[in-house]
Order: structure tokens, then C-alpha cells, then sequence
């Protein structure tokens, strides 16, 4: 008796230390939205200070050849949630329901019911699922509800519209509306340089500052949560436009710029005072909360096993008037948010996950967004229903040699006119105008040599045009609605 109870203790020991070995862990998302490439200092940035984000890279890995898989917001989501590009994806750019007034939110297209998400993917083996900040994939009377999409707790905007105000009038817990302090604001009205007082711009401050609330609620749900393993996706509102953050942030950079004293919002969104120490703020407020839930994850005890990743939606824009030719924020690429150059696409990404991505390390992985949902899937033991994906968890653990690679990477985006692109190795190609012309011709660009994509070599490789129109054909499948078609010439209209 006493030999079996040994064997049975035996057996327990070893099971119970594989199941420790296999131990689920923590992952946390952050999304920056509108944060350009070379908008940090992590990635180059001589003027606007992010120490959180230089830690964060120093303690993990730091990816150089990372994509988004859209230009703007709510298709780049939908396809980080789905795990699906451009040409497959059901939601392919920013239809916007409703209107920016508080009485007519509607929301954008929402994600269809039945849709296989990432945090549902994660709650089918055991993560208790987040989502605090912008959604912008569905609201709480249609199927993207995210409580509806595998959410199991949402605090933040549902439609991105009422995030172009960073002190809108509410915000949303679940299903309900939660009042802020903030007056009604139209960040969409220009001042009259005339006449515009310094009350003018005061009306487009709040007591509220929407960042500080979603960022309270992200530390507050790690507490709350952190005996279970959870998946906590951060979509942080910063540092979208309008330029708005609080004056300590803003006054560490006044002095620093040859900037104007006022922006009167003649270029889009909102008013305001020192508009480029604003938005430099802005980036160090974001650096701030990027800080905060790093202090957050080790206080409670949660460091070695928490995944902490870090990305962007789309490339950086220029409204509000800020110039490119001091910020540099896509650099070294051409190209803005909405546009499918480097600049509109290539985004910073830096993983920390302790003990198994090495510290300071880097890679030149060619990736997605939407590999995110597969590597997640490897990561978990989830057996993954199909998606655009290929897992880099060989990438993570330093094992290059086991990592399957991409043969290419599309891109589809209806708006701005109509464009695709293709990623091959070296070669990039781009068109672009395809609803005035659905026979426009290919750029095509090599990213090794010309990486601004300022050289177009299409007439010396006629073998790679002929290549990307197999690509085109092979990836499209028709979208659903004929404001995203532009690619089949059966449904243009």
C-alpha cells in the first residue's frame, strides 16, 4: 500500500509540474491608433520622450518589418480580431453608421454574427477576455456587440467617431452608457482667427480625459483578474487627432518646437494651443500608460508570466497641421495613414514575454496583424479554424529556422480611390486609383534599395506584374457590399 501510495504521489508530482510547464499565460495588447512608425523614440524619434516603450523593447523584442493589415481603424481591428486580410476580411474599411452627435451614435459596420474572434478563440480555453478603449467593430443593439463577439467585459468608445473628442460626453461599460464630466464639444468646428478668445479654446477641454479613465479601468481589471489567466486588448485612443491632453504633458515639450501658439482647427478637428507640444504630449501620455501597466503587471506578481505586446493600427496622419518635415512620424517611409506605402502600414511591434523572448533582441520578420490570432492559437494549444495567419512563435522562442514564412503579404483597401499591395521578399507592388481605372498599372518598388518606395521599376520586371495579377486574383474574394469592391469589374459600378 504504502509502494502504490508512493506511485500515485509520483504521478501526481509529474503531472502537476507538466500542467505547471503548460501553464496559460497572461496577454496583454496594446494598440496605439495613428502612431506612425517613427513616432517614438524606440524607433528613432530625436524629439518626443518614451521611455516606457524603450524599456519595453529592451526587456523583449522589437520587430522592424511588421505590418498592419489596413491603413485606417476599424479594418485594421476587424482584421486583428479575425485574423483575416484585406481580401478576405468582411470588414474592409470605415462604414460609419449614424452620426458624430451624441443623440445619432450608430457606430461603424459591425462585425456579423457567428464571427470567430480572437477573444473567443481565448475564452475557449479558460481566459477570462478584456476589451478597454476603442472598438469600433459594432455597438450594443446590432452583432458586434463585443459582449456578443467573446468580451467578457468592455469599457471604452464602440464608435470611433465619438473618439475624435479625447473628453467625449460618455463612455460605454458593457452595454451601458457611463456619463463623463464633459461638456457636449464640437471638435469638428474651426475658431475664427479673428476673433477666437482664449476661451475659445477652453471649451474644447473637459474634467474627464477619456485615456486616464480606460487606462484605470485596464489596471483595475489585472487586479481583479489576476488568479485566472486573462487577455486584456488595450486600444488606447492615443494619439489619434484631435490634439488634446493634459497641460503637464503638454508644458514638458512648450519651448522645445518653433511652433505656432494656436492651431484654430482650419485643417481638421479641434483648436488648440501649441499644437505640435501637444501632440508630442500626447505620445508621452501614451508612453505613460504603456508604463503603468507594466508597473501594473509586475506589482501583482504577474511579470514572468505575462505576454505584453505593443503595436499601432495604421500608419501616422498630418491632420491637425502637423508638420511631417519636423516630426518625421512615419519615418523612413513614404506615405500617411489610408495610404498602402510603407508609411500607411509598417508598424512598430515589440513583444516582452520573460524567459522566453529574449531581452533586446530584434527581428526582421516579414508579419501581420493578422498573424497575431495564429500565434495567440500556438501559444494556447488552440487548434485554429482557418485564417490568413501563420504563427511567429518560432521567431519568439529564437528558433528561426522552424519559422514558416510568408510567401507574401496582400493588402485591399476601398477607400481613398481603391489600392492593393503586395509584399514579396524584397518586392513590393502597389496600385492605386482602381475605381476610376480597374486596369491601372502596378508600382512596383524594391524595398532593399529603395525603401521610400520612390522608384518605380515596373517596366524592367514584367515577370513580377504578371505574378501580383495571379496574387490579386488568388486573395480577392468579393466584399460584401459594393462601397469595398473595386477589385472585380463584374460588381463596379
Amino acid at each position: 500500500m504504502r509502494k502504490l501510495r508512493s506511485i500515485a504521489f509520483l504521478l501526481f508530482a509529474v503531472s502537476a509540474s507538466y500542467q505547471a510547464q503548460k501553464k496559460l499565460p497572461n496577454i496583454i495588447y496594446i494598440y496605439a491608433d495613428d502612431l506612425g512608425y517613427g513616432s517614438t523614440a524606440t524607433y528613432g524619434n530625436p524629439l518626443i520622450k518614451t521611455p516606457n516603450l524603450d524599456q519595453l523593447a529592451s526587456q523583449g523584442m522589437l520587430f522592424t518589418q511588421h505590418y498592419s493589415s489596413a491603413p485606417v481603424c476599424a479594418p485594421a481591428r476587424g482584421m486583428l480580431m479575425t485574423g483575416k486580410h484585406g481580401g478576405h476580411a468582411y470588414i474592409r474599411g470605415n462604414y460609419e453608421l449614424g452620426e458624430f452627435d451624441d443623440a445619432h451614435e450608430g457606430g461603424q459596420m459591425p462585425l456579423p454574427e457567428g464571427t470567430y474572434t480572437l477573444p473567443k478563440m481565448l475564452k475557449s480555453v479558460g481566459y477570462t477576455t478584456a476589451v478597454i478603449g476603442k472598438w469600433a467593430l459594432g455597438m450594443p443593439n446590432n452583432s458586434g456587440n463585443p459582449n456578443e463577439q467573446g468580451v467578457d467585459f468592455f469599457y471604452g468608445l464602440m464608435d470611433q467617431k465619438q473618439a475624435h473628442s479625447h473628453y467625449p460626453t460618455h463612455l460605454w461599460r458593457n452595454n451601458t452608457i457611463e456619463k463623463l464630466n464633459n461638456p457636449p464639444m464640437n471638435v469638428h468646428q474651426a475658431l475664427n482667427p479673428k476673433t477666437a478668445t482664449e476661451k475659445d479654446f477652453e471649451a474644447f477641454k473637459g474634467k474627464d480625459y477619456a485615456p486616464k479613465k480606460m487606462l484605470d479601468e485596464a489596471l483595475a481589471f489585472i487586479d481583479r483578474t489576476k488568479k485566472t489567466p486573462f487577455f486584456l486588448y488595450f486600444p488606447t485612443t492615443l494619439p489619434h487627432v484631435s490634439l488634446q491632453v493634459p497641460d503637464e504633458y503638454r508644458d514638458r515639450y512648450v519651448g522645445k518646437f518653433d511652433e505656432p501658439e494656436y492651431y484654430y482647427g482650419e485643417k481638421g478637428y479641434a483648436a488648440v494651443k501649441y499644437p505640435y507640444s501637444t501632440f508630442a504630449g500626447m505620445i508621452t501620455y501614451l508612453d505613460m500608460q504603456v508604463g503603468e501597466i507594466m508597473k501594473k503587471v509586475k506589482e501583482a506578481g504577474l511579470e514572468e508570466n505575462t505576454i505584453i505586446m505593443f503595436s499601432s493600427d495604421n500608419g501616422g496622419s498630418l491632420e491637425s497641421g502637423i508638420p511631417n518635415d519636423l516630426f518625421k512620424i512615419n519615418a523612413p517611409f513614404r506615405g500617411f495613414k489610408r495610404d498602402l506605402y510603407e508609411g500607411g502600414i509598417r508598424e512598430p511591434f515589440i513583444i516582452k514575454w520573460p524567459g522566453k523572448v529574449k531581452a533586446g533582441s530584434h527581428s526582421g520578420l516579414v508579419s501581420a496583424q493578422f498573424d497575431v490570432m495564429a500565434t495567440l492559437a500556438d501559444i494556447t494549444g488552440v487548434k485554429l479554424e482557418k485564417t490568413d495567419g501563420k504563427s511567429f512563435l518560432p521567431t519568439l522562442l529564437g528558433q528561426p529556422s522552424k519559422q514558416e514564412k510568408h510567401p507574401y503579404l496582400y493588402w485591399e483597401f476601398g477607400e481613398t480611390g481603391g489600392a492593393v499591395a503586395i509584399r514579396m521578399g524584397k518586392w513590393k507592388g502597389v496600385k492605386t486609383g482602381l475605381k476610376k481605372n480597374i486596369n491601372a498599372p502596378w508600382q512596383i518598388y524594391d524595398l532593399e534599395k529603395d525603401l521610400q518606395e520612390q522608384h518605380d521599376i515596373s517596366s524592367q520586371h514584367p515577370e513580377l506584374i504578371k505574378t501580383f495579377d495571379e496574387i490579386v486574383k488568388k486573395e480577392h474574394r468579393n466584399a460584401h457590399i459594393r462601397e469595398w469592391e473595386f477589385v472585380n469589374p463584374k460588381f463596379i459600378r
